[in-house]
């Protein structure tokens, strides 16, 4: 049988054009998994879209026709009404680097971040010392760190303090750590608008909710008024955490999802080399 170099250019297309396809459904579909208002849209368009199947299947005529209208003048409502989050996330998918931002932090990294972020929070909280650290992940904070002041600076417990102390211009906003290092403070995040926080928490935890609804940062806060460690994640807060809580909370949020094969093994050295720098 003979195959011209036509056939295979074809065939190359094909797999070109199969893959492209593939790949944007995989790119959309993780930033939806990332990204909590937009999850909840894409859920409320399932929703219309089965029930619209429903309603043909079994001849619901007055369903459909209502459905057949929030079909058609949906897509410009949800541009309406969601307008603000749809710039913010089409400015983020724009941020995003396709093959990962920073490198992979090792065992002895993750530990020296998290004794330190460790030593800050149990100083601010005692010391009643209000503070806001976001740590980046896959979703790029860049938009947030253009707009901050620059600091670029090994982490350390002290400069973390420092930062956030009451006499500091800097102390009012957020911390923004990529990798091992301070990237920028004084950071201003989109506060939550989510009726699950409880209204005696300030703008801090508001602030960290809103980030997380929208990246996958991990979003730490220490109350000015009581003290208390919480942790954000995927638009939850995690409220009145020890410091135990949070030190494992960020070993296993920080570990690579790679190494979920070697979980348990990893989290005991990660353990006992914290204990030796104690």
């Amino acid at each position: 049988m003979y195959i011209s170099l036509s056939d295979i250019l074809i065939v190359i297309k094909k797999i070109i054009d199969i893959s492209l396809v593939w790949f944007i459904f995989y790119f959309i579909l993780k930033n939806i998994k990332n990204n909590v208002k937009l999850s909840l849209i894409f859920k409320g368009l399932v929703v219309v879209i089965l029930l619209k199947i429903a309603s043909d299947a079994f001849g619901f005529i007055t369903v459909g026709y209502l459905l057949d209208y929030i079909i058609q003048w949906g897509p410009v409502a949800l541009i309406i009404i969601f307008q603000p989050e749809i710039r913010t996330i089409l400015e983020q998918l724009g941020r995003n680097q396709l093959l990962g931002r920073h490198k992979t932090l090792t065992v002895d990294e993750r530990e020296h971040l998290v004794y330190e972020i460790i030593n800050a929070i149990d100083y601010l909280r005692k010391e009643r010392i209000g503070a806001l650290i976001v740590i980046e992940r896959d979703i790029s904070l860049g938009n947030y760190i253009d707009k901050a002041k620059k600091l670029y600076a090994d982490l350390s417990s002290d400069l973390l303090i420092s930062i956030f102390y009451e006499g500091n211009p800097l102390h009012d906003g957020g911390v923004i750590i990529q990798g091992d290092r301070i990237t920028c403070a004084g950071a201003v995040f989109p506060t939550s608008s989510s009726p699950k926080i409880n209204t005696r928490l300030g703008t801090r935890h508001r602030a960290a909710v809103g980030l997380s609804e929208e990246t996958d940062a991990i979003c730490l806060v220490v109350s000015e008024e009581t003290g208390r460690v919480s942790i954000a994640l995927k638009g939850e807060l995690l409220y009145n955490l020890t410091l135990d809580d949070v030190r494992m909370m960020l070993i296993d949020e920080l570990r690579p999802k790679q190494d979920i094969g070697f979980e348990e093994d990893e989290e005991v050295s990660e353990e006992d080399a914290y204990e030796e720098n104690r």
